[in-house]
């Protein structure tokens, strides 16, 4: 009698993980990060324009949330990014393509414009003032001189592009990734992303009791630079490597997110907030059902993001806002809109990858 062959070599196939890959092929990710990058623009439509009647969007709109759900989804995809890219310098090259083109651009541009509003003449707009915002902005140190000469300066905020301050966060993000997949390999994944967490969320939480201490608003800026803000890249790290895990448990981690920002006076805020806003926005982006032709056209959401401050300088310095500010609402966004649709079709798509989706769509 011939013998049953019994095969105990098979794979085990965890339906978690299946699940979560299951999810991540068709997302949202697109859609957000445009409707991060519009409420910001809104927000700050409200705040330049020294319009009441704009100030409508500073009460139903937050850009800080915004922003925080910025960092959690380039967690999520630039860690998603480096575990499958062939090695640290196509990751960097990848990241350089994506960003510098248009940043660089719009700092130029800016540059080379600025004298048309400028309230000095040209010979005194050429000067130390303006080689020094080239060189401190096109490495992202926007701080040092964010300022040019004779430019909005009667406006409520002198800043060319105040928007562009989370940029160097998020470079210095992009040189911190490699060094927390080396930490992951050597101490585990899960201890070190609590540790990072932890370590981001108290850093903030300190330098916010220093500014109500002091009263300084040093401790305020340093809160809002890496250390403070690397709590929500973690969270969306988290979000990425434990997809399968949030997918499963759905309902109930959406549940008790919604639960948290209600109940958030009786929390700690600066610890929970980022777990919270990170679920919320991973499933927007990998669980509700994906709008899969909103990129169909392009993304334009770095776009909107790097040109809306300066357009909407240039509209309050012509005091359009104060006497139309609805209509010049209008012509904003038709501008941010244009701008950010060229500067796609124009400078970001081409210096893409050849691998990237954009291009193989």
């Amino acid at each position: 009698m011939a013998k049953l062959k019994i095969n105990t070599t098979h794979n085990f196939i965890n339906p978690l993980k299946i699940a979560g890959e299951t999810h991540l092929k068709n997302n949202n990710f697109d859609l957000l990060r445009f409707t991060f990058a519009f409420i910001v623009f809104l927000v700050h439509t409200a705040s330049l324009s020294g319009s009441e009647t704009l100030a409508v969007f500073n009460l139903y709109l937050s850009s800080d949330i915004a922003v925080k759900s910025f960092f959690i989804v380039s967690g999520f995809l630039i860690f998603m990014s480096y575990e499958n890219t062939q090695n640290l310098r196509h990751y960097f090259v990848k990241r350089l393509r994506r960003i510098y083109p248009a940043y660089l651009f719009i700092i130029l541009l800016c540059a080379t414009l600025g004298f048309i509003i400028s309230s000095l003449p040209l010979s005194d707009y050429i000067s130390v003032s303006l080689l020094k915002y080239i060189l401190s902005n096109v490495v992202f140190l926007n701080f040092i001189q964010p300022n040019l000469p004779g430019v909005f300066e009667h406006n409520t905020l002198q800043a060319v592009n105040g928007a562009l301050w989370t940029l160097k966060v998020e470079v210095a993000f992009y040189i911190f990734v490699p060094i927390a997949i080396i930490a992951f390999r050597q101490w585990g994944r899960l201890p070190v992303l609590i540790l990072l967490y932890c370590c981001s969320a108290l850093y903030s939480i300190a330098m916010m009791a220093l500014a109500d201490k002091t009263g300084s608003g040093m401790y305020v800026e340093l809160q809002r630079q890496l250390p403070g803000q690397l709590v929500y890249f973690i969270a969306g790290a988290a979000g990425y490597y434990y997809l399968d895990y949030v997918v499963h448990f759905a309902k109930g981690l959406i549940t008790l997110a919604i639960i948290a920002f209600l109940a958030q006076t009786w929390l700690p805020w600066h610890i929970v907030q980022p777990l919270a806003l990170a679920v919320l926005v991973i499933a927007a982006a990998c669980i509700f059902p994906s709008l899969k032709n909103f990129n169909k056209y392009g993304d334009f959401s770095y776009g909107i993001y790097i040109v809306h401050f300066p357009i909407l300088q240039g509209l309050a310095s012509m005091g359009y806002f104060k006497t139309s500010p609805w209509l010049t609402l209008l012509i904003a966004t038709a501008l941010v809109l244009t701008s950010a649709f060229i500067l796609w079709h124009l400078i970001e798509k081409p210096f893409l990858q050849k691998s990237s989706h954009y291009k193989r769509r």
